[in-house]
């Protein structure tokens, strides 16, 4: 089943075109990688399919719904995890996974199942009776994206989603990410800088530059477009029009 289905969308800030008739479709438990650097128009798609910007032509469908037509549909099938999304800090982990919750469901046995969910995908433990002021960067991190998937979106849209993290905690975000695509079939796009990140994470990605994919596919795919031994140098080549 379709999760996201991108139809040529275009988008411009003045009179920089930032993304230029981008299409591709995810699939229901798939996870998608946007790659390129500052600039290429990740954050822009992201955003737009987050229905926080309007494409200036072009449309996506989510869950079937259009991104331009029926934005608020829409949004009861998203969830968006920005580059540098924090947590409420006088907040234990535990009151702010009740709130997320509480925000988006009525029925108390809707919402402790919500809950208990969000316990489970950010794996704090007892962790979780503490104030979010009290957590380190990482832990952070695991309590914004339990938030982010404990509602059992269609599409999880996450922006450099182990930004800043160090190496262990970067596994356990990409694992995380993974389990849940398969277990929950959410389908999730994430941007990242991190090539080897898409490469152990993602089913499919895109290469970006100046607003148009340069190459898409799985992994394996693009490095055999390429010709090369890893993303990175794939990626180089791509962007150098090699």
């Amino acid at each position: 089943m379709t999760a996201l289905d991108v139809q040529k969308i275009e988008k411009s800030y003045g009179k920089k075109q930032a993304v230029k008739g981008v299409s591709f479709q995810i699939q229901e438990g798939e996870i998608f990688g946007l790659m390129g650097m500052n600039g290429a128009g990740k954050t822009t798609i992201l955003r737009m399919l987050a229905t926080l910007l309007t494409p200036d032509s072009g449309d996506a469908l989510i869950a079937g719904h259009s991104i331009v037509k029926e934005p608020d549909k829409v949004r009861a099938h998203i969830s968006y995890l920005p580059d540098e999304a924090g947590a409420y800090r006088s907040m234990t982990g535990e009151k702010y996974l009740d709130f997320i919750a509480g925000l988006y469901f009525k029925d108390e046995a809707e919402q402790d199942e919500c809950i208990q969910l969000g316990k489970e995908i950010c794996g704090l433990g007892d962790a979780l009776s503490r104030k979010i002021n009290t957590y380190s960067r990482g832990m952070t991190r695991k309590l914004v994206l339990a938030r982010t998937v404990m509602t059992r979106p269609a599409l999880a849209i996450l922006d450099e989603p182990t930004s800043g993290l160090d190496v262990l905690n970067s596994l356990d975000i990409r694992n995380t990410i993974k389990r849940c695509a398969k277990e929950y079939g959410t389908a999730f796009l994430l941007s990242s800088h991190h090539m080897q990140e898409v490469h152990t994470t993602a089913d499919k990605g895109a290469i970006m530059k100046d607003g148009v994919f340069l190459a898409e596919g799985t992994p394996d795919e693009i490095l055999q477009k390429y010709n090369a031994e890893t993303l990175e140098q794939a990626f180089e080549r791509a962007v150098k029009g090699e």
